[in-house]
């Protein structure tokens, strides 16, 4: 596959670790960010910058995209709409960070030639997916959906778990690349599936976190050493990827990036959207909603996500 071109738009916290292990890989990689110097990993990996998603997807075979939400997402693609009411990505930022450009001729879709394949391993609507697939079919594109999860740990280790949703063969073709990037990859079903089973996976996580931070909270209200809780825990029925890798931040009470609090406020938003379309009752997942925009209205969005505890603490007296 080394012959395979790969283009990336997106050097967040996730996207340039993922980044970084494509062009380790070997694939020839171009990269983008709409924020400038945020591709030092994989510019030591080896990748080429490029100054918009438009050349990006020209020197493409297969693009990669990993951005915040679902506006971003068009942003890229289309050259939509920015936050603040400007057209087009150019690839430049104003003074508040939006997206700006005035033509819309620089989104990748208008640099995508047709039979080239895009990975969106963003985590946004599935609704509006499968309105992107559309959008890019009809360009001869085609889009796989790819969202992923494991933190920045698992960007950075190339072990992320990826659920995927798209037509069977692009799957396939995804395939090497994804495995570059992760170690679970799942085929879930047709456009939108992929995004569909990230917000399953945010619900859950929802659950987790809250149970952690609360078992976590009366363990130290009960004169427990915490950290000896975690350890008995750990091989028992409670074990989990969040008590195992995030207990240590909601002991000490301090939580450095790893994901945001805000995105995850984010993928929660559409996981809540998409059980009123399917008519499922999420309780839990929206009380974590509501606490969650309560830190973020306090300023602690860019926390990590193990900051449920914070609230949690809080109403504790700690």
């Amino acid at each position: 596959m080394a012959d395979v071109r790969v283009g990336f738009c997106g050097m967040g916290t996730m996207g340039a670790a993922m980044a970084a292990n494509v062009a380790r890989a070997g694939f020839p990689l171009t990269v983008w960010n709409r924020t400038p110097g945020r591709a030092t990993a994989p510019l030591e990996a080896g990748a080429t910058e490029a100054a918009t998603p438009r050349d990006v997807a020209a020197a493409s075979d297969i693009l990669v995209i990993c951005v915040s939400d679902t506006p971003d997402v068009e942003a890229v693609l289309f050259g939509a709409t920015g936050t603040d009411g400007t057209t087009g990505t150019d690839g430049t930022t104003g003074t508040d960070g939006t997206i700006r450009g005035t033509t819309g001729t620089d989104g990748a879709a208008a640099g995508l030639a047709p039979g080239t394949l895009v990975i969106d391993c963003s985590t946004i609507s599935p609704a509006a997916t499968r309105d992107f697939a559309e959008r890019l079919a009809q360009r001869g594109v085609a889009l796989v959906d790819a969202p992923v999860s494991g933190g920045s740990e698992g960007a950075q280790k190339g072990t992320l778990t990826i659920m995927v949703g798209g037509e069977a063969a692009d799957v396939e073709r995804a395939r090497p690349v994804l495995e570059a990037m992760g170690k679970s990859i799942t085929h879930m079903g047709p456009s939108g599936s992929g995004q569909a089973t990230k917000a399953v996976n945010q619900v859950i996580l929802c659950g987790t976190y809250l149970g952690v931070a609360e078992g976590l909270v009366l363990a130290m209200k009960a004169g427990l050493d915490a950290e000896k809780v975690v350890a008995a825990l750990s091989g028992g029925a409670a074990r989990s990827w969040v008590l195992e890798n995030r207990s240590g931040r909601m002991i000490d009470d301090d939580y450095p990036l790893g994901f945001r609090i805000a995105l995850h406020l984010k993928d929660v938003t559409i996981a809540l959207g998409l059980a009123r379309e399917v008519g499922a009752a999420l309780p839990v997942a929206a009380l974590a909603a509501q606490i969650e925009a309560g830190l973020v209205a306090q300023g602690h969005g860019d926390d990590d996500n193990a900051a449920l505890a914070r609230a949690i603490r809080a109403w504790s007296g700690m």
